[in-house]
């Protein structure tokens, strides 16, 4: 027995006290049963709100990493999603409320199509998590995935601390689950035409594969229910097998239609992050959220969305390699290796050509044989519509599949539009070949007729390839993100970084932050473009150019800060901000971007 006084509990850090404004949404709420919330019912829980668009993909790995830290503290936390849409398509409700189902949303979700809760917590990026404590208090906010860790320590903060104040209350939180719809499919992702005649549909939100009879309603079998989590691309391998993109899984998968055996190819079931190795024996590698596959040469080409690259799977070797991006979101053409993309979603492959749509950019783009990438339309991450005509005029927006067509030609599931396209590579030319396809994922050749999947309206859609296009009225968007006013001349672009509480930043190698700063179009910049290390950069902004996108990318290390230990767990903490910016005279000199969680008052 020990007689000494226990030592007494660390008190909890100081932080500022900045009350939460008020949760404004014009679309309502989703998941509550019809009821509208204010910030006053959540009084008494730590609240987190996760700014979120269901477009990005670094959203949707957020919603993952929640789903653990909402069950272990289900009866103190509640995570509210504001969804804050980036393209046109995305504030429609009836889209809203469809994604929610879509990746199975288990909390309260506030659709705010008009940015006013966006607009007055101050966010800049997707995804952003904001936590507030149990008396209405703004005590942090994150910016980009991977913060689970951080937000689980400050949690586990609060409850202590509001636990011992009397203000914490526990209990059920305000979640009403839809009712379930009964489909033969559920929000499909791809298809695939199997050599049976039969076709085969990656049933995502159900997480399993259906196999049709030719006539695309029939069901002849399920399979893969409990192995496969969201699955989306699909493509014939020389064995005879398909490849399976397991995307939230970040797996890929072979299943055998002769067996029905379903075998790992590659992945290790975590998610990629930087720092680990991009290239190795197949099962070895992690992966990030491959969402398309295709056969192409001698090996199996992966759309990997999470990391914005595209990467191989060589089954001679058992290994896979990256082959094209760099990890940076964006819009740059060149050497694969210095390549930029922007979630890869689909892949087609056409003799020397393999065809990539580039949903965050709204683009067509192309690999050749020699490994250099081309775009045949699209200009950005910013600029979308759906307009027609001569390739460099054309608007899509974000397409998430592509499909070789007989002569040559491409046809292009242009998602948010509801339309199918079709890229002429001869005349360099866009045309429309259908419209009213509620949210097309992809689409497969089945003799002179194409067979689309109509993601949200839960089926496959048979179509006959016209002659001629039909004609749609030409309609060009930028997001809705209000624009940053800043001045003319000298702009100091600051990333904010405090390494989370316990840990430190990792110096034992060199330095541990880079910065990467380049702006659309070039010319909006005269200097300070570049990679470098510190997190604070001096840019020139031309103010002849008007208006432009910055586009910062960010990244620091940082390890669990215990002296005692001598193999410290360690962090990357990354995100890329585009940010629409207007020069003006009284503009701001000055633009602060938060990388990581760190106290209100900073």
């Amino acid at each position: 027995m020990n007689d000494a006084a226990p030592a007494p509990s660390p008190a909890p850090r100081r932080r500022a006290r900045v009350r939460a404004p008020e949760l404004i949404g014009k679309g309502g709420w989703i998941n509550t049963g019809g009821k509208d919330l204010k910030l006053a019912d959540f009084r008494g829980r730590v609240l987190i709100l996760d700014f979120w668009t269901f477009c990005c993909i670094n959203c949707l790995h957020v919603l993952d990493e929640l789903r653990e830290l909402e069950e272990r503290h289900r009866d103190t936390v509640v995570v509210v999603g504001v969804h804050s849409p980036k393209f046109v398509h995305e504030a429609e409700h009836r889209a809203v409320v469809d994604a929610v189902e879509r990746y199975q949303v288990h909390h309260p979700v506030l659709d705010d199509p008009e940015l006013a809760t966006w607009k007055q917590y101050a966010v800049r990026a997707w995804p952003t998590l904001v936590v507030i404590d149990p008396e209405g208090y703004v005590v942090a906010q994150h910016a980009g995935e991977g913060h689970a860790h951080a937000i689980e320590r400050l949690v586990t903060e609060l409850e202590a601390e509001h636990e011992a104040k009397g203000t914490l209350r526990r209990g059920d939180g305000p979640y009403v689950p839809p009712e379930p719809v009964a489909t033969d499919l559920r929000f499909p992702g791809k298809a695939l035409r199997l050599p049976s005649g039969n076709l085969l549909v990656s049933d995502s939100t159900r997480s399993e594969l259906v196999e049709l009879e030719a006539d695309g309603e029939t069901v002849v079998r399920r399979v893969g229910r409990g192995v496969f989590n969201e699955p989306q691309g699909l493509a014939l391998l020389p064995d005879g097998r398909v490849a399976v993109a397991d995307t939230v899984n970040h797996a890929i998968r072979a299943f055998d239609p002769e067996s029905g055996a379903v075998e790992l190819l590659a992945g290790t079931g975590r998610q990629w992050w930087q720092g680990e190795p991009v290239a190795g024996p197949a099962r070895e590698v992690s992966l990030s959220s491959p969402w398309d596959v295709a056969w192409w040469g001698d090996r199996l080409w992966i759309a990997m969305a999470g990391v914005h690259q595209l990467w191989t799977y060589d089954p001679a070797a058992g290994t896979v390699a990256v082959a094209a991006g760099t990890t940076n979101e964006g819009l740059v053409d060149g050497p694969a290796e210095q390549a930029w993309f922007a979630q890869p979603s689909g892949l087609a492959a056409a003799g020397d050509r393999l065809w990539i749509a580039d949903a965050e950019t709204s683009a067509l783009r192309w690999i050749d044989r020699e490994l250099t990438v081309h775009t045949a339309v699209g200009t950005g991450l910013f600029d979308f519509g759906h307009r027609d005509g001569e390739a460099g005029q054309a608007l899509l927006q974000h397409p998430l599949g592509v499909t070789a067509l007989p002569d040559g030609s491409v046809a292009v599931s242009d998602t948010y539009n509801h339309a199918l396209r079709r890229y002429d590579p001869v005349a360099d030319a866009v045309t429309t070949l259908a419209t009213d396809l509620r949210e097309p994922s992809g689409a497969v050749l089945d003799g002179e007729e194409i067979v689309v999947v109509e993601s949200a309206r839960h089926r496959l859609t048979r179509l006959r390839l016209p002659e001629e296009a039909v004609r749609v009225d030409a309609v060009a968007h930028r997001t809705r993100r209000a624009a940053t006013d800043v001045a003319p001349g000298t702009l100091r672009v600051d990333v904010v970084f405090q390494a989370p509480a316990g840990q430190k930043l990792d110096t034992r190698y060199g330095p541990s932050t880079r910065l990467l700063v380049s702006s659309t179009p070039p010319g909006l910049l005269r200097s300070g473009e570049g990679a470098g290390t510190d997190l604070s950069r001096e840019v020139e902004v031309d103010a002849s150019v008007g208006e432009g996108v910055l586009h910062v990318s960010a990244m620091a290390a940082s390890c669990d800060d215990d002296p005692a230990n001598a193999y410290p767990a360690c962090h990357v903490h990354q995100q890329d901000w585009g940010v629409p910016v207007r020069v003006v005279e009284g503009g701001s000199a000055r633009l602060p971007l938060v990388l990581a969680g760190m106290d209100a008052e900073a």
